[in-house]
């Protein structure tokens, strides 16, 4: 009795990446690092194949993308699938690591955690480009992630229109005023509960084999710090200023005006950013219409600023929340894919 023939397995690489972007970054994370890498199956070393960077999201990482989920493909198993069924154009697609020890970089540089910007757009796709078979221009280069991920990958696409030619972010973090500031007052409660002290909030929080419970909100809150307003003159962990007042929970609007910088939603409004993302072959952006984060409505707001300025772009939205939603992946990468096909 034939049995029918098993799904070929993905071909998966690692491509290490110096780091040199990274060294004396302020949190002491690793430079050296491994970049995930799926092959697609007609990868023999001559062809060349358009890449996807796929940037994970907060306390996740690049090998987050191969996350083992009883009866759910992982990320790379739905391209392999998708490409088996001629439903997408192969693509390399490169899962960086940006991790760092408040559980991640915002993909940004900063004086706080390190220059993760620089390390994605100086360092990885220059190396990916070195090492493998690509198509090493930008009309064959997207980038694409979620939450933290997708707040990346837009942003990377804005600052970066010369390396990145389409853009996907899934429930990406923006409208900060919604996402963000609504956390201030859960953070203070935390921070007031360890006497106001950060260092002995984080060397809890870092040490214990099990995090305490209910206690995120603040380690989200000096990983964002740590992104948007760092404190160069002080050490880890109070290398940061945060956004509102510890006592009284007040927005301080001079730190707080800094973090808006970061916020697509505002950086849409500068018109060298709206000629980046008009320049993009495809722009996808989702959410989740129950997302604890109300991402929906920044994502609306961002999505009318598109619509009033021309910029053309994909907006969907799906009935569920903020947590294991991989599964948008099958509809963005292969939008990503045909539109930097070689």
């Amino acid at each position: 009795m034939k049995h029918p023939q098993e799904p070929r397995k993905p071909r998966m690489t690692t491509l290490p990446i110096p780091g040199r972007t990274l060294q004396g970054n302020p949190l002491g994370d690793p430079e050296e690092r491994d970049a995930l890498v799926y092959l697609p199956p007609s990868y023999n070393g001559k062809r060349r194949f358009p890449v996807i960077y796929l940037l994970s999201g907060f306390a996740s990482t690049g090998r987050s993308f191969m996350n083992y989920s009883f009866g759910r493909p992982t990320v790379v198993e739905m391209a392999e699938g998708l490409i088996r069924d001629k439903k997408m154009e192969e693509s390399i697609i490169v899962m960086p690591d940006c991790m760092t020890r408040y559980g991640g970089s915002q993909y940004v540089d900063s004086a706080g955690t390190g220059n993760y910007e620089s390390y994605i757009t100086e360092e990885i796709v220059p190396c990916v480009d070195a090492a493998l078979c690509t198509l090493p221009e930008r009309p064959h280069r997207a980038i694409a992630g979620k939450s933290s991920g997708g707040f990346g990958a837009l942003r990377l696409a804005m600052l970066r229109p010369d390396l990145f030619g389409a853009a996907a972010s899934h429930s990406g973090d923006m409208a900060f005023d919604l996402c963000y500031r609504p956390n201030f007052a859960a953070a203070a409660r935390i921070l007031e509960k360890h006497n106001g002290s950060l260092t002995e909030f984080f060397a809890r929080y870092e040490t214990t084999l099990k995090p305490p419970s209910g206690e995120f909100p603040l380690l989200d809150m000096l990983a964002m710090s740590s992104a948007y307003s760092p404190d160069p003159f002080r050490l880890p962990p109070e290398n940061i200023r945060l956004p509102f007042n510890p006592l009284t929970c007040e927005t301080d609007k001079g730190v707080w005006n800094q973090w808006l910088s970061f916020d697509p939603v505002e950086m849409v409004e500068k018109e060298e950013f709206r000629e980046a993302l008009r320049s993009l072959s495809l722009l996808f952006v989702d959410c989740g219409t129950m997302d604890e984060y109300s991402l929906q409505f920044g994502l609306r707001i961002l999505c009318r600023k598109l619509s009033l300025y021309g910029i053309d772009h994909r907006h969907e939205e799906f009935p569920d929340s903020h947590g294991s939603t991989s599964y948008r992946y099958l509809v963005s990468l292969p939008a990503l894919a045909a539109a930097i096909a070689g």
